[in-house]
């Protein structure tokens, strides 16, 4: 055992990208693993890796990263090791305390996201508009945009397929009338509705650089303003409405309802006020 080569090479790292590929594991996920593993062997520099290294790089990383972004790397190596048989590497996550509530910092308010469609408007700047609006709207991750296309508008729902599962997300009629409108001006008639100017479906680091420049003109924190953040208003808003967790899991698909109860978490502020309305003082 003492003998094995254990440096952490490219070909390696391929090998496993390959199988996460073959996996099905989403193009991010694998993007994001690539960009993790990358780091470690930099940080190695050639040198292999050994339990004692690796406890160091976790230190390391724990002393500039927060403790999710840490774990999230973790476990990216952590996948990769056990791919290739060296079981005895894996490090421990760092134990992380359940936060109940979501930081005001960054949540993004109906409000606040009513102000960014409207400023995207203003600016003339109306795929953007609808891309916020068609996220907001039906909940959809922003690598499943590519989704909705002209067929799933005159069809009236998208078959979204990620992660190795597919799933039905209705469009909403009123949705339905501006992309037709949006597609008939940009002379789209098959295919994604929103595309570059090359035609290849928008990507996350477009509209992420396209939300991020709205935030000034909007007022609204840079901080607040990712796509992401769009699914988890859908979420909030939602869960407000119908109070059924099961069938928004189902409707974001998730796997366990576990995760979508991170998605439908209300600020500390949202809870104090119920904790006041609640009238339980009596002296």
């Amino acid at each position: 055992m003492a003998n094995i080569n254990r440096t952490l090479t490219d070909a390696r790292i391929e090998r496993y990208l390959s199988h996460l590929r073959e996996q099905e594991r989403s193009p991010a996920t694998i993007q994001k693993y690539a960009h993790d593993l990358k780091a470690l062997s930099r940080w190695l520099m050639g040198e292999p890796a050994t339990k004692a290294a690796l406890l160091e790089w976790k230190q390391r990383l724990s002393e500039s990263h927060a403790p999710a972004t840490v774990n999230a790397m973790l476990t990216a190596v952590n996948g990769c090791f056990r791919f290739l048989g060296w079981k005895e590497l894996p490090v421990k996550l760092l134990r992380l305390q359940k936060n109940l509530f979501l930081e005001e910092s960054r949540e993004l308010t109906r409000q606040e996201y009513v102000r960014l469609v409207s400023t995207a408007q203003c600016r003339g700047e109306q795929q953007l508009s609808l891309v916020i609006q068609t996220l907001c709207a039906t909940g959809i991750r922003v690598s499943e945009l590519r989704f909705i296309t002209m067929e799933a508008l005159h069809r009236g729902r998208a078959e979204v397929s990620n992660k190795g599962k597919r799933r039905i997300v209705f469009l909403p009629e009123k949705l339905r009338r501006l992309l037709r409108s949006f597609a008939k001006a940009q002379k789209i008639t098959a295919g994604a509705v929103f595309v570059t100017r090359t035609g290849q479906p928008l990507n996350r680091s477009n509209i992420w650089r396209s939300m991020k420049a709205l935030c000034g003109a909007a007022g609204v924190a840079a901080q607040k303003v990712f796509p992401h953040n769009l699914r988890h208003l859908f979420a909030r808003i939602f869960y407000s409405m119908e109070k059924d967790l099961s069938r928004l899991a189902d409707i974001l698909g998730h796997s366990s309802v576990n995760t979508t109860r991170i998605y439908t978490a209300e600020s500390g502020a949202v809870h104090a006020r119920q904790m006041e309305r609640m009238g339980l003082i009596v002296t």
